[in-house]
């Protein structure tokens, strides 16, 4: 990552394996800076205490794809991708004595999103899922422009579950600033 105008500090930077921090040594002069911008959210990386359960949990609860097996990166990880891309997610094992994630109002992530169809239908089938693997659901929510299941991962991570509702202007202004109602399966 390190290239003309950039230098690399020593070392992993928050001690994750190959991750440098790198500082951009230019002030302008980078192209059409309009242009540039956040396109989407990449990938999520995720610290898990037991990697076996949080693949399972994943792979065969979810139904996300492992692209990358535990550990055949030099370290206790894994990747899953939806076709997307690469990876949207790689898990990382830390140990069952890692802090867990406090409970209530904190800094830090809330909850991340991962669409598993586009139909109430197919909410459905991934609900009767969790259900059958055992995974409480935390709440059901009709956001107007999604309809949406809440659950956490083996590690507490909440992840919203969630359809595109059919039809809906994602633009409109009170479509986005609607209340959330009570879904109804």
């Amino acid at each position: 990552m390190t290239g003309p105008g950039r230098e690399a500090v020593t070392g992993p930077r928050s001690g994750d394996p190959g991750r440098e921090e790198i500082r951009d040594a230019r002030v302008g002069g980078m192209g059409d800076e309009r242009a540039i911008g956040v396109k989407e959210l990449g990938h999520i990386v995720l610290y898990v205490r037991n990697l076996a359960r949080s693949v399972s949990f994943y792979r065969d609860v979810l139904g996300w794809r492992q692209v990358v097996g535990e550990g055949s990166i030099g370290f206790p990880a894994a990747m899953f991708s939806g076709g997307r891309t690469h990876h949207e997610l790689l898990l990382i094992e830390v140990g069952e004595e890692a802090a867990p994630i406090p409970p209530g109002r904190r800094v830090g992530l809330y909850h991340f999103g991962l669409k598993v169809g586009d139909t109430d239908e197919e909410l459905r089938v991934m609900l009767n899922r969790l259900v059958n693997a055992g995974v409480p659901v935390a709440g059901a929510t009709d956001h107007g422009m999604t309809h949406s299941l809440y659950i956490a991962d083996p590690d507490g991570n909440e992840i919203e579950l969630y359809i595109d509702v059919a039809g809906v202007d994602w633009n409109d202004p009170d479509v986005l600033l609607s209340r959330p109602k009570a879904l109804r399966l």
